[in-house]
């Protein structure tokens, strides 16, 4: 059933954001998790990871060096003796020949530590001669391998269920060999714009149309969200379209957006419409941009903020706040939160973004 927001029978207190939000919250469903799909991991990006995650390989895969050096093995060590130099072994090369006792082998950060290795020791301490190679440490046991496992387990959870898969997230899967995730389906949105005066972007202009560039900033933001989004384009003010675009939301989405026609004005269909065809828990917010009346104060202003010379965060107004005023998006990297209580705010003052 399609919700929306619209006004009481009687006059009542704006909503401020932060209880709109919590009746938002616990009045909408999730996606169940029986809308399950299987993705390749290149398309991964933005979707919610249906099922925890399993190593199906252990991290690193072998015993391997964490340095350039060489393998010893402690027994072999004595102060100031060299030993000659068996072979080496570099990443994606192991050492695969018979290793003398009384020998060090040259190893390569990666490389795979051959059997019986208990140490590697940095070429930084190091002394290559023709006698063979001293050392001038005497290295812990361990020192300088990696273990097989020692960053992930196989059969380790990696990754819970319900979360989003993002961009720092993938390489770590890739590098478990995972070439695709079960995910949820993403959020489908439908969307619309009403208004006699509203032009597709592009299209000439006649007097009093403007273009319709709420509907094209909301589906760009949707759109960044990985949501699908079912764009129904611009609705006329009239009572019949705009009950068969609800109605074609309501069968194809999850979620509908709509810019326009919930104030008060004569060909303002959509508040009606909403009162129709389901439920209204809300109508006006204690903000601006954002309500149909400038009534009250929880003030959202669009900013930009920087680091200045001290390190300090410095931020300040975009200018011209209207909801019209699309200029201000251009340089905006924040919203400056303006307490409801709050009057004007002096330079210097301190507030939150």
């Amino acid at each position: 059933m399609l919700t929306g927001v619209a006004m009481a029978s009687t006059p009542s207190p704006l909503l401020t954001l932060e209880q709109a939000l919590a009746t938002i919250l616990d009045t909408v469903d999730t996606v169940t998790a029986t809308d399950i799909e299987n993705v390749p991991l290149t398309n991964a990006c933005g979707r919610i990871r249906a099922e925890p995650i399993v190593s199906p390989v252990n991290v690193p895969p072998f015993d391997n060096a964490a340095m350039d050096g060489y393998a010893v093995r402690r027994a072999d060590l004595a102060p100031g003796a060299a030993l000659p130099v068996a072979g080496r072994a570099l990443a994606g090369v192991p050492f695969t020949g018979p290793w003398p006792a009384g020998s060090a082998l040259r190893i390569m950060t990666g490389a795979p530590t051959p059997a019986g290795a208990e140490a590697v020791i940095m070429q930084e301490y190091a002394e290559v001669s023709e006698q063979g190679v001293r050392f001038s440490v005497s290295p812990a046991a361990g020192e300088n391998i990696r273990r097989v496992g020692d960053d992930i387990r196989q059969g380790d959870e990696v990754l819970p269920a319900g979360r989003l898969l993002q961009v720092e997230e993938l390489p770590l899967l890739a590098s478990l060999g995972i070439a695709s995730v079960r995910v949820c389906r993403r959020l489908r949105v439908a969307l619309f714009s009403t208004g006699y005066e509203l032009r597709p972007i592009g299209a000439p202009l006649a007097a009093g149309e403007i273009y319709d560039t709420n509907r094209f900033a909301i589906r760009l933001m949707l759109t960044r969200l990985s949501c699908e989004v079912i764009d129904l384009g611009i609705i006329a003010d009239d009572a019949a379209a705009l009950h068969e675009a609800f109605r074609q939301a309501d069968s194809r989405a999850d979620l509908l957006i709509t810019s326009g026609g919930v104030s008060v004005g004569e060909a303002d269909y959509t508040k009606t419409m909403l009162e129709e065809l389901g439920h209204i828990h809300f109508w006006k917010l204690a903000m601006k941009p954002g309500k149909p009346f400038a009534f009250g104060r929880l003030d959202f202003q669009r900013g930009c903020y920087r680091i200045d010379t001290a390190g300090d965060v410095a931020v300040a107004s975009t200018g011209p706040q209207g909801s019209h005023v699309f200029s201000s998006f251009a340089n905006v990297n924040c919203f400056i939160v303006l307490e409801q209580a709050r009057g004007d705010v002096a330079a210097g003052e301190c507030v939150t973004i």
